[in-house]
């Protein structure tokens, strides 16, 4: 996997030139800024929110906030379909280049839209990573969420101590909370989020 982690924080990462300092920070294990006021996460939460979903490679995964596409990258190489979901329409054009260079566009299909929502049309999902802080966990991802499965995201407010909370639907639909944490996350805008954005008129829903 270290192979394939790497080859993605070098497409899907911070800066194209080898001897950029955005280039060098990429290699930081700390959260770094990418166009449209967003960051990419530290490389430790994606690994930690990446292995908390446990996937085993047959999984259909939900992303919210593709960013860069780095998590996607990762996400992409681990399960077998990734439906990832990006509001800011400039973000999601180079995430969709950068999957192409790292050749991890073949099972992502990416969107532009309201990730708060979900996305019902491929439901329900097997796995789902929010990579934005909710004031609670929106309705609509534990919809989604198929039984058995694993949803991961932060809660909380921006600002204030937010926390990382893994959730577990079972079978017979029933939710089991784990906090991990606290972290900080940018804010996940949307209808079930903090509030919907006013700029989602090229989105694809």
């Amino acid at each position: 996997m270290s192979v394939s982690w790497r080859r993605c924080g070098q497409c899907c990462g911070t800066a194209s030139s080898p001897h950029s300092e955005a280039y060098r920070h990429a290699y930081y294990d700390a959260a770094q800024p990418i166009e449209e006021g967003q960051t990419i996460s530290q490389p430790y939460i994606v690994a930690l929110m990446t292995s908390c979903l446990q996937l085993k490679g047959q999984e259909r995964v939900l992303e919210i906030g593709a960013g860069s596409g780095y998590q996607t990258a990762i996400l992409s190489r681990l399960a077998r379909e990734v439906i990832a979901i990006e509001r800011h329409n400039p973000l999601a054009e180079q995430a969709r280049q950068a999957l192409a260079q790292t050749g991890a566009s073949g099972n992502v299909r990416l969107f532009v839209g309201d990730g708060s929502r979900g996305w019902p049309e491929f439901a329900p999902y097997d796995a789902i990573l929010c990579a934005a802080v909710a004031p609670t966990v929106p309705p609509a991802l534990i919809e989604q969420l198929a039984p058995g499965g694993r949803m991961i995201l932060p809660v909380g407010t921006p600002g204030d101590p937010q926390h990382l909370i893994l959730l577990t639907k079972d079978t017979t639909a029933g939710i089991t909370h784990m906090d991990l944490g606290e972290v900080a996350f940018v804010p996940l805008v949307g209808a079930q989020g903090f509030g919907l954005p006013a700029d989602l008129g090229d989105a694809d829903f």
